[in-house]
């Protein structure tokens, strides 16, 4: 919908491309051919992708995606959470970043401030592939971000010669969870131009999977998930 701004893929919520810009680019993602000209948000098209969702009570949720919806200002990002949050039946406002990571330093007090003051819970969807990632500098920041009431979940893709290792893969919940993240989803790579060969295939990943199950407390343990066009949801591996 690109005259509203809105993504409306999935029953209860929707999801809105705050920026294009990133703070890393990231060599597998499938964003290098998104059309986000015809998306990202400008202030005609926040407006009406708040009338959007003032008009469908269903709608519980507000995803805030890109690029990095971090990369706005504090003003701007606090600015457009809080007209979403305002709004009655919206009872959660999603963030996914990965900023946190790359980017410690940008989660600033005022920022923790304004999470703290908003009217919805915040959830922060972060992106971390390997355990490595996580320093002490992201340690701190969670530990900010959880203190404000911000739950914490991460998703990682699956990528041949980098996680596609049992091991290294329970290393990654393990010190997720220490850092206060839940393990959430384990994507299958989404195809796109040059990205063939961080694929792994459908039969290793569920392998892989097994193998964490065998390991890690079921709460340790991230879905297993495909995107397929036109679902209305994620797709289940295992």
């Amino acid at each position: 919908m690109a005259q509203t701004g809105v993504i409306h893929k999935y029953h209860g919520r929707i999801l809105l491309i705050a920026t294009g810009a990133c703070a890393v680019h990231c060599r597998y993602c499938f964003r290098r051919n998104f059309p986000y000209g015809e998306l990202q948000l400008s202030g005609q098209k926040i407006d009406s992708a708040l009338a959007y969702v003032e008009q469908r009570p269903d709608i519980g949720e507000v995803i805030l995606s890109g690029g990095d919806p971090l990369l706005l200002s504090d003003a701007k990002l606090e600015r457009l959470m809080r007209r979403f949050a305002e709004i009655d039946h919206i009872k959660r406002i999603r963030i996914h970043t990965r900023t946190p990571v790359v980017l410690p330093q940008r989660i600033t007090d005022e920022l923790l401030a304004a999470f703290s003051a908003l009217p919805a819970q915040i959830v922060m969807v972060l992106h971390v592939n390997h355990a490595q990632e996580l320093s002490d500098s992201v340690k701190r920041i969670c530990t900010e971000l959880r203190r404000c009431d911000v739950t914490l979940l991460n998703q990682s893709v699956l990528l041949k010669e980098i996680n596609d290792d049992g091991e290294r893969l329970r290393e990654l919940s393990e010190k997720l969870f220490s850092f206060n993240i839940l393990p959430y989803y384990l994507h299958l790579l989404d195809r796109a131009s040059g990205v063939g060969h961080f694929e792994v295939s459908e039969a290793e990943a569920r392998s892989l999977h097994q193998y964490l199950q065998r390991h890690l407390p079921g709460y340790l343990v991230p879905k297993l998930v495909k995107e397929q066009a036109g679902a209305a949801f994620k797709i289940p591996i295992c």
